[in-house]
């Protein structure tokens, strides 16, 4: 029934706008999770959310966004006992941000084990999830329940780290619950900061065995920003280089971006890993990198996710 459904955080985005003098803010529907599935959506998948949001205008907004994106939200928990989670972004000149958040015991974290529709994930091709849900018991144990189901059920995986440091007790747990993750993980996208964060500075190849030899997954992508991306499979590493002619404004759900479109690409190939061929590869990579590029161009994560045919636009330019 579903080519993807996630679980994890729905919020509010407040992207600060850089060029007013005082601070104002424009309102955005975000979440890694939820940004993946706007991608995927946007690229002709089936997709469903399993998540938890206030009763309230911001909940409201967002419920509304997934339904008119697409994105079923019969998973998605409407908390009259918690407030809507919201981030609070700030961009430098080049679009790169930083984040604040209003999240302590916010409908996010409050999601129990009880209330994830696992019956979604048992009609999905692949289940997609970050670690942000395991900075709190309750959504923790909800996202492992997740998790194991998917695995029991022999539902794909997809894991992003999504690491946000500023949200966690320390490194150690940080790192303890990302490794967590990972050990369910078939598809790991998974960005350089992380990988240093995990590995130290060891270069990128070196990364991906390691990543390989400890959890196993079919396929990785380590996303490096505007030095571009890499995709590992099977012993080989690929690498696409970011597009010059595309102006960064805000760089707010391009892992997410890159992250989703590759998932459409691998469900195009019937998630056959053992079956790719080097053009497969660079297809795949080539495809995620460009529709994350894109989504730079513009405010906002949800709002910024690209058409197929854009992709495709650019993609032919080259």
């Amino acid at each position: 029934m579903f080519d993807v459904t996630a679980l994890g955080e729905l919020l509010i985005d407040f992207v600060q706008d850089p060029k007013a003098e005082n601070m104002q803010f424009l309102a955005n529907a975000g979440g890694a999770p939820a940004n993946v599935l706007a991608c995927l959506s946007r690229l002709g998948k089936k997709t469903a959310f399993i998540g938890k949001v206030g009763d309230d205008m911001f909940g409201s907004y967002l419920s509304d966004t997934l339904n008119r994106i697409g994105i079923n939200t019969d998973g998605l928990v409407m908390s009259g006992d918690e407030f809507t989670t919201l981030a609070f972004v700030a961009l430098d000149d080049n679009g790169n941000r930083t984040f604040s958040f209003a999240r302590k015991n916010s409908a996010d974290v409050m999601l129990g084990a009880s209330e994830v529709k696992l019956e979604l994930i048992g009609k999905s091709r692949i289940f997609h999830c970050g670690t942000l849900s395991l900075t709190h018991p309750c959504s923790g144990e909800a996202a492992l329940v997740a998790l194991k189901f998917a695995k029991e059920k022999e539902v794909c995986i997809s894991v992003d780290p999504n690491l946000r440091l500023n949200l966690w007790e320390s490194e150690a747990a940080a790192k303890e619950a990302i490794k967590l993750c990972l050990e369910y993980a078939d598809i790991i996208k998974i960005s350089n900061y992380e990988v240093n964060f995990l590995y130290g500075d060891s270069g990128v190849k070196t990364a991906a065995e390691k990543i390989a030899a400890e959890y196993s997954p079919k396929i990785i992508f380590i996303t490096c920003g505007g030095n571009g991306a890499y995709m590992y499979l099977n012993g080989k590493i690929f690498f696409a280089p970011c597009y010059e002619s595309i102006k960064p404004v805000d760089t707010t759900g391009a892992g997410d971006c890159f992250c989703g479109a590759a998932l459409s690409r691998l469900l195009d190939f019937n998630l056959e890993f053992d079956r790719l061929s080097d053009k497969d590869c660079l297809d795949i990579l080539n495809f995620a990198n460009a529709a994350a590029n894109l989504s730079t161009a513009k405010f906002g994560a949800i709002p910024s996710m690209p058409e197929k045919g854009d992709i495709e636009k650019l993609l032919n330019k080259c």
